[in-house]
């Protein structure tokens, strides 16, 4: 079992969960301004853990 493997899955899925959070507020948004700023937010820290935690699985070699 590898450390950095298990790592990158969570960064991964929690990745995932916050573009799907950010597709959620994107499709219940209105013209509220702070409703875009915690869309951006989101966004941006999903794809950012997405692109780590995939990163961080296909550089990783396995041992076994």
């Amino acid at each position: 079992m590898n450390l950095k493997r298990i790592f990158g899955a969570l960064l991964t899925l929690l990745g995932i969960g916050s573009l799907f959070y950010a597709a959620i507020l994107f499709a219940n948004s209105t013209n509220s301004s702070q409703n875009v700023k915690v869309l951006v937010i989101f966004g941006i820290l999903g794809l950012l853990f997405f692109a780590a935690g995939i990163s961080l699985i296909r550089t990783t070699n396995d041992d076994s």
